[in-house]
């Protein structure tokens, strides 16, 4: 049997790097962890982030065997993937990262915004970012708090309400010099609510997101590649499993079956 990647996140979020995974592996068995319980992390302490990314870590290596992890959440990325790889060498781990450089490549407005959690543009890793991008692009950068956790929990109105507040807060949209024509999805839940964004701002600007680019890192990395065979999907949640079943039956896989974890 061919050991399986492990795949988590603070939440549901991860789900749309798992989808992109598949793509890119369809072979591939995973398992994947979502911590509800303990999100969002883009607004928690980074102490508690990595805590909470080095349980999860020990629990996929110990009760799964997996060959690979990817960290497919921007604020877990920036708080420990460094730290994971540290204690990890023989593990290779893929992070997630706001996918700036692309963005800044095909803007032609050279206006892009940036939407993410406050823990993740706060954080170092993303500071060094933006400054390896200097004179690319101007960046607009916004911090999006409760946005994940309203995609986390499905509230339509809610996630409404927050995607009209924050794209209006970073300005006008379009083609012409000055305005946005690009907008990052910095955090791993936002492409769930691409509609509601296409919506507010308009068809014409692209919204970009990590999930190939990650999915093809990970198929780079692997060191035992499935090559056929039926893959297994496991998922679990420190959370509500009806939360995550149903996100997982809506973006993923009808009838899956979801556990309840204690990590």
């Amino acid at each position: 049997m061919k050991r399986p990647v492990g795949v988590f996140d603070s939440g549901i979020g991860g789900l749309s790097v798992l989808r992109a995974l598949r793509a890119e592996l369809p072979h591939q068995s995973f398992v994947y962890v979502a911590d509800s319980g303990h999100a969002p992390y883009g607004e928690r302490e980074p102490g508690h982030v990595i805590e909470r990314s080095q349980a999860i870590t020990q629990y996929l290596i110990r009760q799964h065997d997996i060959q690979a992890l990817v960290v497919a959440c921007n604020t877990a990325t920036a708080a420990a993937i460094g730290l994971l790889r540290q204690q990890h060498p023989e593990l290779p781990i893929v992070g997630v990262e706001p996918a700036l450089k692309p963005a800044a490549a095909s803007s032609r407005t050279h206006r892009v915004g940036v939407m993410a959690t406050r823990g993740t543009l706060q954080s170092a890793k993303f500071q060094a970012l933006l400054a390896s991008l200097q004179g690319r692009a101007e960046f607009v950068l916004q911090p999006c708090d409760g946005l994940a956790d309203a995609i986390e929990h499905q509230d339509a109105a809610r996630i409404q309400a927050l995607c009209r507040s924050y794209t209006q807060a970073m300005g006008r949209y379009g083609s012409a010099a000055g305005e946005i024509d690009t907008v990052v999805l910095g955090c791993t839940h936002y492409p769930f609510a691409a509609d509601t964004l296409h919506a507010l701002m308009g068809d014409v600007v692209q919204l970009v997101e990590s999930g190939a680019p990650v999915a093809r890192q990970t198929r780079r990395v692997l060191r035992e590649p499935a090559s056929s065979g039926h893959p297994n999907l496991r998922f679990g949640t420190t959370g509500q499993v009806e939360q995550l079943r149903s996100a997982v039956q809506r973006w993923l896989q009808p009838g899956a079956a979801v556990d309840k974890l204690h990590i």
